[in-house]
């Protein structure tokens, strides 16, 4: 098989491992073994560099590369600023800056790319921003504005280029499957769905984009290729990502925005093109580029290994020197000082003893700024991550750095917090320590007290003189005496009551009998007494599961929230739980999701509800 690109917006760097077939070892290494790929590009992580694990960055055979979104104060190294020999080029000229509509450290701050360089081509691993409310607008066409700038200006220094990512944006209608419906409910015309400033820009990047009117200044001519598209000319419903609230995969109701595209003249480079709709684990798919084994250079045929890899290493094919750690790109993970010189979990209980504390690595914009041939722009130190892009070392060797070791003056630093955190943890614990078992615990003392209500609290005299006799879950004290008559006192609800000095002390259980009194007195307040049976039904409905409405299909409901701003934000309702078919509308006496909707305060669990959006 030839050299594969592989790129895929994973919605969380662990959520495929739990699907198959990636749940059956949930490892980096095992998940690149099934994509086949030699070069695989993740967008929408969503760690950030606190989460980076040995498991993340140090997968065997392979060298990953990390783009981590960071703040804007911490972007203050300029692409300018760094030596020439490692600068890739193709930076925005002012001119082109100047028509962004934000700074380029703010569009830069999110960790949205990253780039790489080879000597067959520079890669962009790209997550676009997506087209969500009107308040990302600006940020979101900036971001766009200035990829144009910099992919066309390395074309134009003679480099070639590869594309691939979750760009956020369909190409044309035969790319949109909501395009259709809305159109034929006069809802948008093509000539609107191609004039949005987003897609009327990509189209101009890409050979035989759709594009209304006169092209822009400054973009004449398409740069790009798309392969995919290419391979599959008059293909319909070829869609990379789909709504998983309405769960539309399952009737292919989506959208093609992931793509791998190429400079113009690497034309000729590919084999095969297509996406990956059967893997599950994600909201997108995958989709892939195969190259040929051996490709055209000016008037020269070469192997793709010779040109993927630093000149020398190999040969119409074949490997003439072994992998060294020198052949890692300069912004490799492995050289985040937590990992530098670390191959494996291991490592880390092993004994090391060095002076070196590693390599600084300074913060660089990723679109603005970049590390030259086998090099790479991102800063590992200062970027959280949205998106990330995994390389091969285009081998598997098994050439291993040796352990760095530690000095001894780190390890005391080591041991003296490690005492400092024992003395914290010891005063916290005694902070918590519980009280002398003296003290009387108050509340609920048995299980019975759920199937009882809790009687008022009365005062002294209330409590002896009841006008009628009352059975509770107590042994009768038949010794007790009612005290003598005393004028009525009004009803307390403290918890505990001081009786009079005239009166009886009463002891710390009142009788469980009480006595009547004369009609003349005022009656106290009577607790009342539950039906255990009422009690116990009551208590069984509580976990009961209410009945669920049924669709046209006859089959359970499912109940969603509305999200959408409006009165109704915030209320529950029924649905039919089939996904929703080709045409994304609810069908009638089809396989697909029908009209049943009712709202989850209407029903009343006998059939009886009313419907309404």
């Amino acid at each position: 098989m030839g050299f594969r690109i592989t790129s895929w917006n994973v919605n969380g760097i662990r959520n495929p491992f739990g699907y198959q077939p990636w749940s059956a070892q949930k490892s980096l290494e095992a998940s690149f073994d099934i994509l086949e790929a030699d070069i695989v590009v993740f967008q929408e992580t969503k760690i950030q560099r606190k989460d980076l694990t040995d498991n993340l960055v140090l997968v065997d055979g392979w060298d990953c590369y990390w783009s981590l979104p960071r703040h804007k104060k911490d972007s203050s190294t300029a692409f300018r600023d760094l030596p020439k020999d490692v600068q890739i080029g193709g930076y925005p000229t002012p001119e082109q800056l100047e028509a962004s509509l934000e700074d380029e450290s703010t569009i830069d701050s999110e960790g949205r790319c990253v780039i790489l360089e080879f000597p067959a081509f520079v890669l962009l691993g790209v997550y676009a921003p997506a087209n969500r409310d009107e308040s990302r607008d600006g940020f979101r066409l900036s971001f766009l504005n200035l990829l144009d700038a910099r992919v066309r200006n390395l074309v134009s220094m003679g480099k070639r280029v590869i594309l691939t990512g979750d760009l956020n944006i369909a190409r044309d209608g035969r790319d949109a499957a909501w395009l259709e419906g809305a159109i034929r409910k006069r809802e948008a015309t093509v000539e609107d769905f191609l004039s949005t400033p987003a897609r009327r820009m990509f189209n101009h990047l890409l050979e035989g984009g759709q594009v209304i009117g006169q092209r822009d200044k400054g973009r004449k001519e398409p740069v790009l290729y798309d392969p995919c598209r290419a391979f599959h000319e008059d293909r319909e419903g070829m869609y990379t990502c789909w709504e998983t609230k309405v769960n539309a995969r399952p009737g292919n109701y989506g959208a093609r925005i992931d793509y791998v595209l190429s400079s113009i003249d690497m034309r000729d480079w590919f084999v095969d093109a297509n996406i990956q709709e059967g893997l599950m684990g994600s909201d997108h798919c995958p989709v892939y580029t195969i190259f040929k084994e051996k490709v055209t250079i000016g008037n020269e045929e070469t192997h793709i290994s010779n040109i993927m890899n630093p000149e020398g290493t190999f040969r119409n094919g074949t490997r003439l020197k072994p992998w060294s750690t020198k052949f890692v790109l300069p912004m490799s993970g492995k050289l985040i000082p937590e990992f530098d010189r670390r191959r494996s979990i291991k490592d880390m209980f092993s004994k090391k003893s060095s002076t070196s504390n590693g390599p600084t690595l300074k913060p660089s914009p990723v679109l603005l700024e970049s590390v030259p041939s086998h090099a790479m722009e991102t800063a590992p130190e200062a970027r959280l991550n949205e998106t990330a892009a995994l390389g091969t070392s285009s081998q598997t060797s098994s050439t291993r750095s040796p352990s760095r070791p530690e000095s001894s003056q780190e390890t005391t630093k080591v041991s003296a917090k490690r005492n400092h955190q024992q003395e914290a943890n010891g005063a916290s614990n005694a902070k918590r320590a519980k009280p002398n078992g003296n003290t009387t615990p108050k509340g609920q003392k048995s299980l019975k007290g759920f199937f009882t209500s809790r009687a008022p609290a009365k005062s002294p005299d209330a409590s002896n003189n009841s006008t009628e006799k009352q059975s509770v879950n107590h042994k009768e004290d038949k010794k007790a005496t009612p005290p003598p008559p005393s004028p009525p006192q009004p009803a307390s609800h403290s918890s505990k009551t001081s009786p009079a000095p005239s009166q009886e002390a009463r002891p710390a259980n009142p009788p469980s009998t009480s006595t009547t009194t004369s009609p003349s007195r005022p009656t106290a307040l009577q607790p009342t007494v539950s039906d255990p049976i009422a009690t116990k039904e009551s208590w069984g409905k509580l976990f009961v599961r209410p009945s669920v409405p049924r669709c046209e299909h006859g089959e359970p409901c499912k109940t969603m929230l509305t999200k959408k701003a409006g009165v109704n934000c915030g209320r529950s309702f029924w649905m039919c739980a089939r996904p929703l078919g080709p045409s994304g509308q609810k069908e009638k006496g089809t396989q697909w999701r029908c009209a049943t909707f009712i709202w989850c305060s209407d029903w009343n669990g006998n059939g009886m509800g009313a419907g309404g959006g």
